[in-house]
């Protein structure tokens, strides 16, 4: 059966966005499981003595339930270039635990830090981050990822990047990308370059 899981950045013991993952959460389970109970994610979470200065990586792995919470200390990953790729039926727009096909594509990067990946000649995400990309005036972010992540939902509810739709040839028109997740706030995302994306 598969499985699910939610990642939430919890910071000096504060649990960032909790409201999107609860509404991700509930949108997984009322399309493969209609009627079923909700899960009340915060009441599930409990946060270790120890884990209340500094930054954490919390893991709620769920079906109908949850199975599992796993915390540990996070840190940014240094991404300075990334590598086109691309793949016509990718589909993640369920967070699955099972992560095979992007592992396969994260793979092709060679030297490159990260991939960028293209889904039928659009941009969608890189390995584990919704993309940005800047004109020179504003942020924009692919109206085709893979997943919608809930930095992207909050950045785009606040107006703070917007969306448009982004083929692969869009791409060198753009100055520099940025690189966001629920961990990796908009103010920290790596930026690139659009001349580091190797194709």
């Amino acid at each position: 059966m598969y499985q699910f899981v939610e990642t939430l950045k919890l910071k000096d013991g504060i649990i960032c966005n909790p409201d999107y993952h609860q509404s991700r959460m509930n949108r997984t389970l009322e399309e493969l499981f209609p009627g079923a109970e909700s899960i009340e994610l915060m009441g599930a979470i409990t946060i270790p003595e120890n884990c209340c200065a500094g930054l954490y990586k919390i893991r709620v792995i769920y079906n109908r339930s949850i199975e599992k919470i796993e915390i540990e200390p996070y840190q940014l990953r240094s991404i300075q270039s990334l590598k086109v790729v691309h793949h016509e039926s990718v589909d993640y727009h369920l967070k699955y635990t099972d992560r095979q096909v992007l592992q396969e594509l994260y793979a092709q990067r060679g030297t490159c830090d990260d991939v960028l990946i293209i889904k039928n000649g659009f941009v969608s995400d890189s390995f584990t981050a919704n993309i940005l990309f800047f004109d020179g005036i504003t942020w924009f972010t692919p109206t085709t990822p893979l997943l919608r992540g809930t930095k992207r939902q909050f950045l785009l509810e606040e107006g703070i990047i917007f969306e448009r739709e982004i083929r692969e040839e869009d791409i060198s028109g753009y100055q520099k990308v940025g690189l966001i997740n629920a961990l990796i706030d908009f103010e920290e995302m790596p930026v690139i370059p659009v001349e580091r994306i190797f194709f």
